[in-house]
């Protein structure tokens, strides 16, 4: 992994823990309950990994059986694993998207000028990275190749989805020494909805590898993203997600951190099946909640 990756992906991890935490207790409970059950569910004799493993503060480590091994990006998640479980597992530092150091590449292409390494102007840069972008195709080969190595009977996928598309922002952020993003929403911004069409092909590709293993999944990851200081709740179950936000009067506007992808669609196959689904709030900072999804699917054995 590039060094800028590195450590554009630990100072992401960094903001995260460094945000108030005094009102996280029902979603920690919540998201440690959830990949508890799902560690012991796992047959203890086959290999069981954990994606988006970060510091250790949602996973419940001392329920992981012999065979598990963590797999998060952030060059320090597994010293901070370390720290707080007292356990040093089996880690992989890997993009899970497979496709952050090509887009970073691309980025810069687009913001300098190969023949004289001068800047582009900022429109140009954008426009230009805009048309490149659909001829990227992020692949997780990476993680595509350790499951066929190791054949694990369990993968747990721990609050990383929703944050390809964050990502991929800093990225192209970083290549432009700020956001590029188009600041009037009445204008259309196609770098904006480029880079959501390559975030959606990088939640593909990785729930593709995740159905192709043979592996039980659990699978916890942002599915909104809510702004607005009003009272908000949840009504029951809607497999359209935005459905099953109500509000007390007050506006709210809600992001889809999923590009657009139906996961249980990706995913539902004759093999598989949906045994488990819960949505809940995750109030993150004052006038930000996230709409937690949590996904059990089974193999047909």
């Amino acid at each position: 992994m590039s060094k800028p990756l590195s450590k554009l992906l630990r100072e992401e991890q960094l903001a995260f823990l460094a945000r108030d935490r005094s009102a996280w207790g029902e979603h920690l409970n919540r998201v440690r309950a959830f990949l508890g059950k799902g560690l012991q569910a796992a047959d203890p004799t086959r290999p069981v990994l954990i994606l988006g493993a970060g510091s250790g503060l949602e996973v419940p480590w001392a329920l992981a059986p012999p065979l598990t091994t963590g797999w998060d990006a952030d060059p320090w998640s597994h010293l901070w694993t370390a720290l707080r479980h007292h356990r040093w597992p089996p880690w992989r530092f890997e993009d899970l998207t497979g496709g952050l150091a090509e887009l970073g590449a691309t980025s810069r292409r687009a913001v300098l000028e190969p023949w004289s390494g001068r800047r582009r102007g900022q429109e140009a840069a954008k426009k230009r990275l805009a048309g490149l972008l659909p001829s990227l195709r992020p692949e997780p080969q990476a993680l595509r190749v350790w499951i066929r190595t190791h054949r694990p009977g369990t993968i747990l996928a721990a609050n990383v989805m929703g944050q390809f598309g964050v990502v991929a922002e800093r990225v192209v952020e970083r290549a432009f020494g700020g956001p590029p993003w188009e600041q009037d929403p009445e204008r259309e911004d196609p770098l904006a909805e480029a880079l959501v069409a390559w975030t959606a092909h990088a939640i593909e590709a990785f729930m593709q590898a995740l159905r192709e293993s043979d592996a039980d999944l659990w699978l916890v990851h942002d599915r909104a993203v809510v702004f607005g200081n009003g009272g908000l709740s949840l009504g029951p179950w809607e497999d359209t997600w935005a459905r099953q936000l109500h509000s007390d009067g007050q506006p709210f506007e809600a992001s889809d951190t999923l590009a657009g992808v139906d996961i249980p669609a990706l995913l539902l196959r004759d093999e598989l099946k949906l045994v488990g689904k819960e949505r809940w709030l995750w109030p993150v900072a004052p006038g930000q909640r996230h709409l937690i999804e949590a996904l059990e699917v089974r193999r047909n054995r």
